[in-house]
């Protein structure tokens, strides 16, 4: 029974350090199948991080300032969406500047934040809400129903985007856009249009991943909240084959070996105590993910590939 609580609640924070990676990988999924290759994951998270927890200081309100984060993540997307569409400008020199400029915003507002505490009107309404009778399930309880209704809502905007991309007309001209922009065009699909939607709504999801942690997670300001988690997102995009619901998985995995270095920082072998270096153990979620990406990069599969038209700017005239 001790192992079967100690495995939930080791399960429960596995989800939670997962969720903002979630959040950040749904948006960089929808950036890439419209065919636009975004890098500023992590400038749109520290926007929303920043913004999101100024609104909740100065408003009191979660609703304000959940909105407040996916509006600024779409702020950051609106530049890139203007520069990359628009302008046909380099999706990868944008999306470094996007990230640089984020981490600017989240530097210039953080310099006052770390001093004011976030109302309990707002860091109430993210904490954890058990749901009735299904969160003493033993194990998948505390894990799946005994969280935050952020962590609720990243798993409905998984199902839904699944859903979205393979269900739906408006999925279908997404997938078009992504693999071929000149056919998409050529049918009647709104090219631009299309772009401009899927990269704002990408953006706004990332920024909710950035509040998440700022909001939910810590809950404080901290400096360099997010400690590289957009750049996790961008590898896991391509870890989860560009499926939403593969994003899911992947990012909880990357929250169990996180927490999994916190458990084992002291080992006992042979009955005697070894401690081992918390730096080396933080290290091995990323070689984890690198040794995975390679992995990934040698399979063929159809499902597993790129959109073929991602990264290639779209001239109408050209085709």
């Amino acid at each position: 029974m001790t192992f079967l609580l100690g495995l939930g609640l080791f399960l429960q924070v596995a989800v939670q350090m997962g969720t903002p990676i979630l959040y950040g990988t749904l948006g960089g999924i929808m950036c890439e199948k419209a065919g636009n290759t975004n890098l500023g994951i992590e400038g749109m998270m520290l926007m929303g991080a920043s913004l999101g927890y100024y609104a909740g200081v100065a408003t009191g309100s979660p609703i304000l300032a959940g909105l407040s984060a996916g509006l600024a993540g779409a702020l950051g997307a609106l530049i890139y969406a203007f520069i990359t569409v628009t302008l046909r400008g380099s999706q990868v020199v944008t999306g470094l500047v996007l990230t640089i400029f984020g981490t600017g915003v989240a530097g210039f507002l953080g310099a006052d934040l770390s001093m004011h505490p976030l109302p309990v009107s707002v860091s109430g309404a993210f904490a954890a809400q058990p749901v009735p009778l299904l969160s003493r399930i033993p194990v998948l309880g505390p894990m799946l129903f005994d969280q935050s209704p952020s962590v609720y809502i990243s798993i409905l905007i998984a199902i839904i985007l699944a859903a979205y991309y393979s269900k739906t007309r408006w999925g279908l001209n997404v997938r078009a856009v992504g693999e071929n922009p000149a056919a998409a065009d050529a049918s009647g699909i709104n090219v631009s249009l299309c772009k401009y939607v899927n990269l704002l709504c990408g953006g706004f999801l990332c920024g909710l991943g950035g509040a998440y942690l700022s909001l939910v997670f810590v809950p404080r300001w901290q400096e360099n909240i997010t400690a590289g988690a957009g750049w996790i997102a961008v590898a896991f995009v391509i870890f989860s084959g560009w499926n939403p619901i593969k994003a899911v998985f992947a990012a909880w995995a990357f929250g169990a070996l996180k927490g999994l270095t916190f458990k084992c920082q002291n080992l006992v072998v042979a009955g005697q105590t070894v401690a081992v270096s918390s730096q080396l153990l933080d290290m091995v979620p990323y070689i984890v993910t690198v040794i995975i990406l390679v992995i990934m990069s040698r399979k063929t599969k159809k499902e597993n590939q790129s959109p073929a038209g991602l990264g290639s700017p779209y001239f109408r005239e050209d085709r």
